[in-house]
C-alpha cells in the first residue's frame, strides 16, 4: 500500500470519527441538563456507594441501594407531608356544616331520561352540538394530552438521570481504566489533571447534599422561632416539616424552595383573610420575608459556596452558583461549577508550564495522605484483584492492560498526583 493510499485511509477514518464525535456532542448538548444532573447524582451517591460496596454484593445491588438511600429521607418527608395534608383535609371536612345527605335522593325517571341520548337530543341538546363546541372540546383534549406528554417527558428525563448515575457508580473503575490505557501520557499529566478535577467535583456535588441538610436545619429553626410570634388565629402549619421540605427542595435548582414556601404562604394568606382578619396579614408577610431571605437566599449565596468546593476560592464558587442559572437555565447551577473546576485545574496544573515552555512533570504525593476514602486507599495500595473479580462475575470482560501506569480517573477520589506548577 502506498503512502498516499495509507493517508487517505487514515483521513477517511478520522473523518468518520469526527462525524461520530459531532453526533455525540449534539446529543449531549440537546440533553445537557439531564446529563449534568445525572453527574450530580453520581457524585452525591458515590461516598455512600463506596462504603456499602464493602458489605453489599454484587456492585449493581450496592449502586441501587446507594441511590435509594439518598432518596429515602426525601421520600419519607414527602410521605409524612401527605399524611399531614390528609389529616388537615379530614379535620376541615369534619368541621364543615355542609350535609350531603339531603342530596342523595334521586328521581329514577329523571335519571333514565338524562341517560338516554335520544331523549337528550330531542330535548334541545342538538343546539349545543356545534362545530364551535366540538372545536373547544378538542382543544381541551389537546391541552390535556400536552400535559400528559410533558409529565411523560419529565419521567423519561428522570429515568435517564438515574441510569447515568447508576452505571457511573457501577462501572467508574472500568471507565477510568479505559481512559488511562487509551489517552494517558507517559508523564502522568492527564492523570494528575483528571484526579484533581474528580476531587473538586466530588467536593462540590457532595457539598450540595450537605447544603441541603444545613438549609433544612436553618428552615426548621427559623420557622419554629417565627411561629412563637404568630397570632392566635394563624400560624405556620407543621413548621418543622415545612423547614425540612425546604431543605430537600433546595436540591432543585433556582425554584426548589419556592415550591415549598410559596404554596404555604398562599394557604396562610387565605387563612388570614377568612379566619384571622386583615390585622393578621403581617404574619404572612413576615413568613414570606424570612423564607426568601433567611431560608432561601442566604444559604444559597453564602453557605453553599463554603460547603462546596472547599479547595476552590469561595468567591469564584459563589459567582458560579449565581451566574450559572442566569446563563444556562436551571441546570446552570451544576454546569457552571463543573466548568469552573476544569478551568481552575487547567490553570493550576497545565497552564504555568505551557506559558514557560517547560516540560509538564507533576510530582507524586503519597495518596494515603490525600484520600479520605478508605476504598480508594485500598485500591491505591494495590488491591485491584477484588475489582477485577467483580468485573468478571458481572459477565463483562475486562481487557488486560499492558500499561504499567496505575489507574486514574473518577474512582480515585482525592487524587494520587499533584503538580508542581503552582
Amino acid at each position: 500500500m502506498s503512502s498516499l493510499d495509507f493517508n487517505r485511509a487514515r483521513a477517511a477514518w478520522w473523518t468518520l470519527g469526527g462525524v461520530l464525535a459531532a453526533a455525540l456532542l449534539f446529543v449531549v448538548y440537546s440533553f445537557v441538563g439531564t446529563f449534568v444532573f445525572g453527574l450530580f447524582l453520581y457524585y452525591a451517591t458515590r461516598p455512600i456507594y463506596r462504603r456499602l460496596r464493602k458489605h453489599i454484593y454484587p456492585p449493581s445491588l450496592a449502586a441501587a441501594v446507594s441511590m435509594f438511600a439518598l432518596a429515602l429521607p426525601a421520600l419519607a418527608l414527602m410521605l409524612y407531608a401527605l399524611l399531614v395534608v390528609a389529616k388537615e383535609i379530614d379535620k376541615q371536612a369534619k368541621a364543615t356544616q355542609f350535609d350531603l345527605g339531603a342530596y342523595t335522593t334521586l328521581d329514577l325517571r329523571l335519571l333514565n331520561k338524562v341517560a338516554d341520548p335520544a331523549t337528550l337530543y330531542r330535548s334541545g341538546l342538538r343546539e349545543y352540538l356545534t362545530f364551535d363546541t366540538a372545536g373547544a372540546t378538542l382543544r381541551q383534549v389537546a391541552a390535556a394530552a400536552d400535559t400528559f406528554a410533558f409529565v411523560g417527558v419529565g419521567l423519561v428525563h428522570l429515568f435517564v438521570m438515574l441510569a447515568i448515575a447508576f452505571y457511573l457508580l457501577r462501572d467508574d473503575h472500568r471507565i477510568s481504566r479505559w481512559l488511562a490505557k487509551r489517552f494517558a501520557d507517559d508523564d502522568g499529566v492527564l492523570g494528575a489533571y483528571f484526579a484533581a478535577v474528580d476531587s473538586d467535583l466530588n467536593s462540590i456535588f457532595f457539598g450540595n447534599i450537605l447544603n441541603a441538610v444545613l438549609t433544612g436545619t436553618i428552615g426548621v429553626i427559623a420557622y419554629t422561632v417565627l411561629n412563637v410570634f404568630s397570632p392566635p388565629e394563624l400560624g405556620i402549619p407543621a413548621a418543622a416539616l415545612v423547614g425540612l421540605l425546604a431543605g430537600v427542595a433546595s436540591l432543585i435548582p433556582v425554584v426548589g424552595m419556592k415550591l415549598v414556601y410559596v404554596p404555604v404562604a398562599g394557604y396562610m394568606g387565605v387563612q388570614s383573610l377568612v379566619f384571622g382578619g386583615p390585622e393578621t396579614v403581617w404574619f404572612v408577610g413576615a413568613f414570606v420575608l424570612v423564607s426568601f431571605v433567611v431560608v432561601d437566599t442566604i444559604p444559597d449565596l453564602v453557605l453553599r459556596p463554603y460547603v462546596s468546593g472547599r479547595s476552590l476560592h469561595v468567591g469564584s464558587v459563589m459567582l458560579a452558583y449565581t451566574f450559572g442559572p442566569l446563563l444556562f437555565g436551571w441546570y446552570g447551577i451544576f454546569l457552571l461549577p463543573i466548568l469552573l473546576v476544569f478551568v481552575v485545574n487547567f490553570a493550576r496544573i497545565v497552564l504555568p508550564e505551557l506559558l514557560a515552555g517547560k516540560k509538564i512533570q507533576p510530582y507524586v504525593v503519597d495518596p494515603v495522605y490525600l484520600s479520605d476514602d478508605p476504598v480508594a486507599s485500598e485500591r491505591l495500595d494495590g488491591d485491584d484483584e477484588k475489582y477485577e473479580r467483580d468485573d468478571a462475575e458481572e459477565a463483562v470482560p475486562v481487557a488486560e492492560s499492558t500499561d504499567a501506569r496505575p489507574d486514574v480517573g473518577p474512582e480515585r477520589s482525592g487524587g494520587a498526583t499533584q503538580t508542581g506548577g503552582e
